[in-house]
């Protein structure tokens, strides 16, 4: 038998996804489980990185290839694309607009919720490496660059362990 030393529990999320849904979804639940007192931690890998960048132009990389997948790639919080029914930019709009009437924060607001809650966000130091991209990228709230040994480590200790 496995004693957790949290007694409240803690919830560990890999966001894996740049879909704006996908990356909602990862934020209902984060911010949900720090509300109730859990410990939140989300490891945004690949194009989960594009939820946590800074706006703005980053045509970065060391080499041609990776400065291609950036320009191709220049995602941030208010550029993503949702997974299913992009319809050329008009899907995200239009989720936008009705999460609004219904008065959803946007995922901004989630971001700016879940730091408030306490949730940690930590980059993973391959995907930027093989992108091309360094912790200035990033969003503040983005603590710490860290690798799958500590992401693992994390994940260990943690009662739920999602894949979003």
């Amino acid at each position: 038998m496995t004693v957790k030393t949290n007694e409240k529990g803690s919830v560990t999320i890999v966001l894996f996804s740049g879909d704006l849904d996908k990356a909602i979804a990862a934020f209902v639940i984060a911010t949900s489980a720090a509300s109730m007192g859990k410990e939140v931690n989300i490891f945004f890998t690949f194009w989960g990185l594009n939820v946590i960048k800074r706006e703005g132009g980053l045509i970065k990389g060391q080499n041609w290839m990776q400065k291609m997948l950036n320009i191709m790639n220049r995602g941030h919080a208010k550029k993503l694309a949702l997974s299913k029914m992009n319809m050329a930019g008009m899907g995200p709009m239009m989720l936008k607009m009705m999460m609004a009437q219904k008065r959803v924060p946007s995922l901004r607001e989630f971001i700016d919720m879940a730091r408030e809650l306490g949730v940690k966000f930590y980059a993973c130091e391959m995907s930027m490496t093989v992108m091309g991209l360094v912790k200035e990228d990033f969003i503040d709230e983005c603590q710490e660059i860290i690798g799958a040994v500590s992401y693992l480590s994390k994940a260990g200790d943690s009662n739920v362990n999602l894949f979003i």
